[in-house]
């Protein structure tokens, strides 16, 4: 059943006692179906689809450049980073909000209290040419990301024909999982070394929106480690000149 705009927090509350909690604890990732249902799921589809017709979205970038490798062999996004504030993307702004309830609702059911702020949306889109993402971890230095949360756009989508498939390698478990990228689909799973994953090509036009949740003490940590070493940067430039 879709979940609709005066979602109750009862609702929410069963969604992640009785599945996303047991999932996210025993196997490190869950997914949700229906989650806005096919109305509110079009219209954000519709904005996401409108930023990318006008140009909106941007290569993605990578954390360093290893020569002679493209980026694009790693890495073959467009995207955009949306607060949900902006005109346009009213739906995008539902979507968020909503997830951000079901988060609170897990992060105090697991007694993970640090989770308290989270991440701009990046729109993303793969434009149906073969690109991917290479298997990677999405906070493998303790940056802060505690949940990477994928809400996925792409109706009538068939992984034999369209690839896309997004492959998590759960840490120190014998299997993989393949989690389609379909419509109205929200997948949430840890966001450090316990599942690394990749992005296989996709043959047309993928889109999602990503957000990632904090622990905001780790987060911290991170900010101080970066102006500590941003600090002793600019100390070595200027005792140098």
């Amino acid at each position: 059943m879709p979940f609709i705009e005066n979602v109750s927090y009862t609702d929410l509350e069963r969604l992640a006692l009785e599945r996303l909690i047991p999932a996210l604890l025993s196997h490190g990732f869950c997914y949700v179906d229906g989650l806005l249902g096919d109305l509110a799921g079009s219209a954000v589809l519709d904005q996401v689809v409108e930023m990318h017709r006008s140009g909106q979205l941007q290569d993605g970038r990578l954390a360093g450049s290893i020569p002679g490798v493209s980026r694009k062999s790693i890495r073959g996004d467009q995207i955009a980073w949306v607060s949900g504030a902006e005109r346009g993307c009213e739906a995008i702004s539902f979507l968020l909000n909503l997830i951000d309830r079901l988060i609170s609702v897990c992060a105090s059911r697991l007694g993970d209290k640090e989770i308290r702020e989270r991440s701009k949306a990046m729109v993303a889109c793969y434009p149906g040419n073969g690109t991917g993402y290479v298997k990677h971890v999405d906070n493998p230095n303790r940056d802060g990301r505690r949940l990477t949360c994928i809400y996925y756009l792409n109706k009538n989508w068939n992984p034999k024909e369209h690839g896309g498939v997004l492959r998590i390698f759960p840490e120190g478990k014998s299997y993989v999982a393949d989690i389609k990228p379909l419509f109205d689909r929200l997948l949430i799973f840890w966001s450090d070394r316990r599942n690394p994953h990749e992005v296989q090509p996709s043959y047309s036009t993928r889109y999602a929106i990503t957000v990632w949740y904090f622990d905001s003490e780790e987060r911290a940590q991170a900010k101080k480690r970066f102006r500590d070493l941003t600090a002793s940067t600019e100390q070595q430039g200027s005792s140098s000149s």
